[in-house]
């Protein structure tokens, strides 16, 4: 954030209404000033989890909630009076019951791509620890055992094919290595188009076990969706070449992690993951997943994002978030908004800039039973004149329409089918 940026929400901060941030989780120090410099009311408290979130948002009655990892199930909206934004301080938001802040009209925004570089490195650490043992070996020499013979048996990996499920931002930052490494890079995703695999440089694979057979390495960077849950289950593990190596950093429920320690018992398939189907609570120090017993995998505390420069920049993001959400009512980033509605016309009413105009308009659509879906009221220059155009969900008849006119400050209006593609400003 620039300083004549900070320096004018400075300025404003009396002339706005305060809002009351609840951090639940750990933020860096000049985030948490900045946001304070911003107006805001800030409350942290990075020792919150799923279970004890609500009685805080109960305590402070937040405007916004940041969260990193801390979960925000359903008793956590039902607990709040005034929250209307969620920020994840991250990509995925999983951990977010998204169905239940919809129903209450709360926000949920995300921060994508801030940590792509970050999870990239981690992928990659991954993917050389795997391909020379490097975890075993420093295992072994801590315990006094040298045992160069059985190490210097690595397959390598010029010249090999690194196979990415997902070419998302980090899946494309993983390809950009994967080609320094002089690998072969072959991509799959739902929505890559095999132009856009080219521009990358990047082989397209339109299925994904084809991309399974052909991989030496498999790196993941899904979402965590119904979709891809147990995506690697037993099809894809029986795809896989013996002695290949998978590589997740994405979300533990993406891995059947059965149908993988059964590949790794018989195909001698080996793993690197830094996310797991049952991780522990915020605070607990024990793991008891049985798949980092398996002697091939090679394991990570989900520590994808966790670099000070992913942190400052997710930071950075959040507090973008914040900022617009705070100065315009916009939410940056949201992952609720409807794709689409129920919007079947649109009704455009051209008026005079003047109080009262759509309190009218609302009234004669309300007692034609329409529901309004999206609207919005663009002023011209000079302040003069408006045009409102209202999505309604039902027809408006040459009656209400005439209804409508009748208005003295309505200088015209119009009703239209809408295409269903066109239905909701969000599609």
């Amino acid at each position: 954030m620039n300083a004549h940026a900070l320096s004018t929400h400075e300025a404003d901060a009396a002339e706005r209404s305060t809002a009351t941030i609840l951090v639940a989780d750990s933020f860096s120090d000049d985030g948490l000033n900045t946001l304070r410099q911003l107006g805001c009311d800030v409350q942290v408290d990075a020792s919150l989890d799923g279970d004890t979130l609500p009685d805080a948002i109960r305590t402070h009655q937040p405007d916004a909630l940041i969260v990193r990892s801390t979960k925000v199930p359903k008793s956590v909206f039902e607990a709040a009076e005034h929250l209307s934004l969620v920020v994840r301080a991250g990509a995925g938001y999983d951990t977010i019951d998204v169905g239940a802040a919809s129903a209450r009209g709360i926000s949920v925004a995300n921060c994508p791509g801030m940590n792509a570089i970050a999870v990239a490195e981690l992928a990659w650490g991954l993917i050389l620890s795997c391909d020379r043992r490097i975890p075993d070996q420093t295992a072994d020499l801590r315990a006094g055992t040298w045992a160069k013979k059985r190490y210097a048996k690595a397959a390598g990996l010029y010249g090999r094919t690194l196979g990415i499920i997902g070419l998302g931002r980090i899946g494309r930052e993983v390809a950009t290595r994967g080609l320094a490494f002089g690998m072969n890079v072959i991509g799959w995703d739902p929505c890559l188009s095999e132009s856009q695999a080219d521009a990358m440089g990047v082989g397209y694979c339109e299925d994904l076990l084809n991309l399974v057979r052909m991989s030496d390495v498999m790196s993941i960077h899904v979402a965590a969706v119904p979709e891809t849950r147990h995506l690697v289950g037993a099809d894809f593990c029986d795809a896989m070449k013996p002695g290949a190596t998978l590589i997740n950093t994405s979300r533990g429920s993406v891995v059947d992690e059965a149908a993988l320690a059964q590949a790794i018992r018989d195909k001698g398939v080996q793993a690197g993951l830094d996310v797991y189907a049952n991780e522990p609570k915020a605070g607990d120090s024990t793991f008891e997943d049985p798949i980092v017993q398996e002697e091939r995998v090679c394991g990570t505390h989900h520590i994808g994002a966790s670099t000070t420069q992913a942190q400052e920049a997710i930071a950075e993001e959040a507090i973008r978030i914040i900022q617009t959400w705070m100065d315009v009512g916009t939410v940056l980033n949201c992952v609720n908004m409807a794709s689409s509605t129920p919007a079947s016309t649109i009704l455009t009413v051209r008026h005079l800039n003047q109080p009262g105009v759509l309190a009218h308009i609302f009234e004669v659509l309300g007692r034609c039973h329409n529901n309004i879906e999206e609207m919005e009221n663009v002023i011209y220059q000079g302040g003069a004149a408006a045009v409102a155009r209202i999505q309604v969900d039902g027809g408006v008849s040459p009656e209400d329409l005439a209804l409508v006119r009748s208005h003295d400050a309505v200088l015209g209006a119009t009703t239209a089918l809408i295409q269903p593609h066109e239905a909701g400003a969000h599609s």
